[in-house]
């Protein structure tokens, strides 16, 4: 990829992603360490139903339904901090990051997003998934990113990377999502997330692949019995400089028990037959697509996305009710742009629907503003 292209991509992913510019650095002995962040503010309109500090894809109203409309919502709760260090050894240089922000409890409490340390290929802590990734995703100004791809989040994980390739065991309780059983029973994923992922580029072509492989259990505590169901996933994405300031990309993602790996997936990883008390894992699928442009000083992007889950079996056999979530979609539209170093301007609109199994749907418009400050 040529330098220009290299500059395209780690500004507009970079201010639309991660927005942090190191404002203060300092040296002591053999490491150098930083200190970076930014302060957001978040200027959100929904038009019809108030779906939150950042959607939240099932409060999507369908069709008929009644309710209040019209919601407007500032917030600064996806300002973030972080500090970084790299010490120079012998044996290679040791990376440490830490950063939060404040989106706990889904807006107003400081939360951890990364904690980790890098060593020789060693990665441990809490990070990037290793399943998915950025370059199929289309960036947007709320902090639901599109439906249908990998699920591009953090959590705890042991990872070897060398060059192009990673591998990962993750935990499973998190991303993966859980399933719904009887109070006395319980639902667990015993072993860690297995995950692995390869990335490369072919010319003004970057690529990615990665897949994921877990194991789900459930206890039964009436007859103490244990039911176990093999989950796996699989995500492809790619990103395309067609010519100077226009880039396309995508993704596909499907998978049998992958639970919240897809991101946006309407369902969860599994569900227990009723009829027979056994454990039966959930296929689901995704897939995004997005062009962006160079306008001026930012950046124009159109992106979709989509997230659906197959149920047919669980509601046929009465595990789950013709009211369960099957598909979520998303459009956005954006512009972002900094009109001087460290300063971020942005405008968005959204359109997203809802469809629940016994085919009833529902959409939704948000009309969103940023203005962000780095350091």
């Amino acid at each position: 990829m040529k330098p220009n292209a290299v500059i395209f991509y780690a500004v507009f992913v970079g201010a639309a992603l991660s927005g942090s510019a190191t404002a203060f650095e300092w040296q002591i002995g053999d490491t150098r360490a930083s200190l970076y962040g930014y302060a957001k503010l978040d200027v959100i309109h929904d038009v019809g139903a108030n779906l939150g500090n950042t959607v939240k894809r099932a409060d999507i109203r369908l069709d008929g339904e009644k309710g209040p409309e019209g919601h407007s919502i500032l917030h600064g709760y996806q300002s973030r901090l972080g500090v970084s260090s790299q010490t120079v050894t012998e044996q290679g240089d040791v990376k440490v990051v830490l950063e939060g922000d404040f989106f706990g409890n889904g807006g107003g409490s400081f939360r951890l997003r990364h904690a980790y340390g890098e060593w020789n290929g060693i990665t441990a802590g809490q990070t990037w998934t290793n399943f998915g990734g950025f370059l199929g995703m289309s960036p947007t100004i709320d902090f639901t990113p599109q439906p249908g791809q990998g699920n591009a989040s953090r959590q705890a994980q042991l990872r070897y990377t060398q060059g192009g390739f990673s591998v990962a065991l993750e935990d499973p309780n998190n991303l993966g999502g859980k399933m719904t059983v009887a109070t006395s029973d319980s639902a667990t994923q015993p072993l860690p997330d297995l995950t692995l992922r390869y990335q490369g580029r072919l010319g003004e072509l970057s690529y990615g692949t990665s897949a994921v492989l877990r194991q789900l259990e459930y206890y039964q505590t009436a007859n103490d019995e244990e039911q176990n169901a093999f989950g796996w996933g699989l995500n492809l994405e790619a990103a395309y400089l067609l010519t100077q300031g226009l880039v396309l990309r995508g993704s596909l993602t499907h998978g049998d028990g992958i639970g919240g790996y897809l991101e946006g997936s309407p369902a969860a990883p599994a569900y227990i037959d009723p009829r027979t008390g056994e454990l039966e894992s959930i296929k689901a699928s995704g897939g995004t697509a997005g062009l962006s442009l160079t306008v001026g000083p930012g950046n124009m992007t159109l992106g979709y996305g989509v997230a659906r889950a197959d149920l047919d079996d669980a509601v046929n056999f009465g595990a789950l009710t013709g009211g369960a979530n099957k598909q979520f979609e998303a459009w956005h539209l954006n512009y972002i742009w900094s009109p001087i170093t460290n300063v971020s301007y942005g405008l968005e609109t959204s359109y997203h629907r809802r469809q629940v199994q016994d085919g009833r749907e529902g959409d939704a418009v948000r009309l969103q503003g940023m203005v962000m400050y780095k350091f």
